[in-house]
């Protein structure tokens, strides 16, 4: 199984990092993956000046906020 991590650090939160989470969670249900991907929080990333803190298992951190958050499901997620 994969993982995605989303920072819940307190700059990520007030960034919006749960409404990201609660994003990926509808759109992984949505394409079937549930059995594919875990979805997890992630605290403080050390990526504070960014938008939040986003992870897919070992990666290399990407910044995303609310509204590309589902661009970001597709390209690396449905494009995995």
């Amino acid at each position: 199984m994969r993982t995605i991590s989303v920072c819940v650090g307190s700059s990520c939160h007030l960034k919006g990092s749960y409404d990201i989470i609660k994003k990926l969670k509808d759109l992984i249900k949505e394409h079937d993956l549930e059995g594919k991907w875990e979805l997890k929080a992630e605290f403080c990333c050390n990526n504070c000046r960014n938008p939040v803190s986003v992870r897919i298992d070992d990666s290399e951190l990407y910044s995303i906020d609310v509204e590309r958050a589902e661009a970001f499901f597709k390209e690396k997620i449905l494009g995995a």
